[in-house]
């Protein structure tokens, strides 16, 4: 067991680091959650070989190259392919329904990591006969993650997983449909990045997206401290028309943010909301 002075340096290091990277780069994570935060550094320091935090952060400010390995460890990239079945199931179900009563569909999927539910909505929507009226914009901090997202390749150890997903979630065809196999790695129909545009945008510092009839951010808020989490709930509050459409994910919970009174819990197992338009007396209905 560690003893409470390298407990408290370690302390320092972090805070040290996460100043080190808002000053040289302008990315602030002093709001993100602070135990995953200090795992994360600290599994960084570990497989970029440094001995310490403090080491990581020299590499940090004289090797700007690392930046966007540093980000893809902060960030935490992962996902997949209808992820979480049930909540697609009911996108498909109880949400595309009503977006199909509007001539155009905006949809802001906000840290969308390698495009995996970016690419689930492309495929929900051609099968509902919504894509060529729709428009998801993906956004994510890491320009890497971003870069993988759009190449739209995975590996096919993924495929057999994704395609129980994609069955539970109500899909009509096969998987395999979209997307061809080969050399170990699956490509996805180029035809679902049609109407994808994929974009740099920090939650933390930047401002509204675009307008969204629907916004997923599945898996984000929870590395968010909580005043974060309140900002982002603002920033999709804003984004989204009246009526429109928040997914957030299953273990995320918005209950105690002042900016959740905004919306009304559509499904609150699924972590499915609507704005009202207005702030409800009691906050979230459940």
């Amino acid at each position: 067991m560690r003893d409470i002075a390298a407990i408290e340096r370690e302390v320092i290091e972090v805070d040290l680091f996460v100043r080190a990277l808002q000053r040289a780069y302008d990315y602030d994570f002093g709001q993100y959650a602070p135990a995953s935060l200090q795992r994360r550094i600290r599994q960084l320091a570990v497989q970029l070989e440094c001995p310490s935090i403090s080491a990581l952060t020299a590499r940090a400010l004289h090797e700007p190259e690392l930046l966007p390995r540093l980000l893809e460890g902060l960030t935490v990239p992962v996902s997949e392919m209808f992820r979480d079945p049930a909540v697609f199931r009911a996108l498909r179900e109880q949400v595309l329904p009503v977006l199909a009563s509007y001539p155009h569909i905006n949809i802001w999927q906000a840290g969308c990591a390698r495009g995996e539910e970016a690419y689930s909505l492309a495929i929900l929507l051609e099968e509902a006969g919504l894509y060529e009226r729709s428009r998801i914009y993906a956004t994510d901090l890491s320009a890497d993650a971003l870069r993988r997202a759009e190449e739209g390749i995975y590996s096919m150890q993924e495929a057999q997983q994704w395609s129980r997903n994609y069955q539970a979630s109500g899909g009509t065809h096969s998987l395999a449909d979209y997307y061809r196999a080969r050399y170990g790695l699956l490509k996805l129909d180029q035809r679902l990045r049609r109407n994808i545009t994929f974009a740099q945008h920090n939650l933390v510092s930047d401002k509204v997206f675009c307008e969204a009839h629907l916004v997923m951010c599945r898996n984000v808020l929870i590395y968010f401290s909580n005043p974060l989490q309140n900002r982002c709930l603002g920033l999709f509050r804003d984004s989204l028309v009246r009526g429109g459409f928040l997914c957030l994910g299953l273990r995320e919970s918005i209950d105690y943010a002042s900016n959740a009174a905004h919306f009304v819990a559509l499904d609150p197992r699924l972590r499915l909301y609507r704005l009202t338009g207005l702030p409800t007396a009691t906050g979230l209905a459940r």
